[in-house]
């Protein structure tokens, strides 16, 4: 007999201003399971749990507990209800004890003051359930990152959850960790908890959930069993390539490229990425293509000097980095490194300063006080700029945040093209523009890198990073691709259309290509 489900969502629907968030969303969540929410960034994820914890609510829809209609108008209405969250980032008190963590809010209490010896007591009877035994008036700083999960799960359980709501709860977590956590998450299943398990890692998935929702555009895509589900069909359906898609493979034909340029051997971040080699040689487009979460935006990162990589090595143009990798981006920089971020708005364009002062910024920073350009240098540089890579605006000293996203985009290109770096590095610089600026930007990526100089050397070598399968294979010379944060196997131009790379994304863990 099939039980009845503990949380059920049908009809959902949110929309934000020229945004529709949600579209007749469903899910069914039952009592102990893990079931699994995946899908591609932008599928609606986040906002459905904000509606589940009460943080926004639906423009229509039903949510039923035991068949019984709620409506959580705040996050303590859904605790009420017994729909407890965990969040990607740790949101407890490191200065505080693990104790403290666990009761805060509802501590218990002796006369009318606060019952330390309960408290401590509480906490060990919870943490027991998750079979953890720590010191609990520790403060919680003095724990790893997976510890500081597992108290945070503590807390969520204290308070009689019924439904358990994890948001990315391993992204920063190495595999021995994740592997302590998922220990723990399968005994709360045993004791009859929901869980719903809201993740982009292919092999994790599969490993703890026995159902799958999918989410792509704001809608349900589909619910399905796990094990009746294929990854490369779970993958299909998260992109939405649909399975007798017949592909269009690219010409093999690739411009003859220079000697290697950058080299990184080893390259990692505990919790963020495994060690990764990579190789670009001088006129090449070097794409990183893998789901979200597969590692690219971490490699760009740690190869920029903006993270800092746990081991590895790092060269340029056979210069290594010092005895190890960039320990920040001016040491990258002052390497020949240029980064465009994916965050355009809060890591790229200041918005407020005109769009000579953002061409500038990079070189300024790079050459110092001391060698600061005139005014009319400055004027010819940024009018050349808008010339070669046709920035549509008034003039240069328009604010750059009255152009469009595409502008935005060519002139922070320009920024780092001013610097004359030897290697580019762009992640995902197609986010948020139109169709054909899209198509100017990748033209113009493509004849940077295949430009011959006066000298008659190879163009720039870049690495060329986005989430739209096309894109990447239309620029990239060679492709890399990741997976759960591995390198998956590198390819020439003409090896991968979109089918094939989207087999090695959900080739089984030993069946990785070389």
């Amino acid at each position: 007999m099939t039980p009845h489900p503990v949380l059920a969502l049908s009809g959902l629907h949110k929309s934000f201003p020229g945004v529709k968030a949600l579209s007749n969303v469903s899910l069914r969540l039952f009592p102990g399971e893990v079931h699994a929410l995946m899908g591609q960034n932008g599928a609606g994820k986040s906002t459905l749990i904000k509606v589940l914890t009460g943080l926004y609510t639906p423009d229509a829809g039903t949510i039923l507990l035991d068949g019984q209609p709620i409506q959580p108008k705040r996050t303590e209405d859904a605790q009420a209800h017994g729909i407890r969250t965990v969040y990607q980032e740790v949101n407890l008190c490191p200065n505080l004890s693990v104790a403290e963590n666990i009761c805060a809010g509802r501590f218990p209490k002796k006369w009318g003051r606060i019952d330390w010896a309960a408290v401590n007591a509480e906490a060990r009877r919870v943490l027991a359930q998750m079979d953890l035994d720590i010191d609990v008036t520790a403060p919680l700083s003095r724990y790893s990152l997976s510890i500081q999960q597992m108290v945070a799960i503590a807390r969520a359980l204290r308070i009689s959850a019924r439904v358990l709501i994890l948001d990315e709860p391993t992204s920063s977590l190495d595999d021995a960790a994740v592997q302590r956590l998922f220990t723990v998450l399968r005994r709360l299943r045993d004791q009859g908890l929901a869980i719903l398990f809201v993740t982009h890692f292919l092999d994790q998935t599969y490993a703890l959930a026995d159902r799958i929702t999918v989410m792509r555009n704001g809608e349900t895509e589909g619910e399905y069993p796990a094990a009746d589900l294929s990854r490369l069909a779970l993958v299909n359906k998260m992109v939405g390539a649909p399975p007798d898609q017949q592909p269009t493979r690219l010409s093999s034909t690739a411009p003859t490229t220079g000697a290697t340029v950058l080299k990184a051997e080893g390259l990692g971040r505990r919790g963020a990425l495994h060690p990764l080699d990579l190789e670009l040689k001088r006129g090449e487009v070097l794409g990183l293509a893998g789901l979200l979460g597969s590692g690219r935006t971490e490699a760009a990162r740690l190869l920029f000097g903006a993270d800092a990589a746990d081991g590895g090595h790092i060269s340029v143009e056979g210069r290594p980095a010092g005895a190890g990798p960039w320990r920040s981006p001016r040491e990258a920089i002052a390497a020949g490194i240029a980064f465009c971020s994916e965050d355009r708005k809060h890591e790229g364009a200041i918005l407020e300063l005109s769009v000579r002062d953002n061409i500038l910024l990079a070189l300024q920073a790079r050459t110092g006080l001391r060698l600061a350009l005139s005014r009319a240098q400055q004027q010819a540089l940024a009018d050349d700029y808008i010339r070669r890579l046709g920035i549509k605006t008034a003039s240069a000293d328009t604010p750059i945040g009255q152009l469009s996203g595409g502008n935005q985009q060519k002139a922070l290109l320009a920024r780092w093209l001013a610097t004359e770096p030897a290697v580019l590095i762009l992640d995902e610089p197609t986010r948020g523009i139109d169709v054909r600026a899209k198509e100017d930007l990748m033209d113009a990526v493509r004849a940077l890198a295949h430009k011959a100089g006066d000298n008659g050397q190879c163009g720039m070598s870049i690495l060329f990073i986005s989430s739209e399968l096309p894109e990447v294979l239309h620029c990239s010379d060679r492709v890399l691709v990741l997976r759960d944060r591995r390198a998956a196997g590198v390819y020439r131009r003409g090896e991968l259309d979109e089918r094939s790379v989207l087999e090695v994304i959900a080739a089984e863990p030993t069946a990785v290509a070389a």
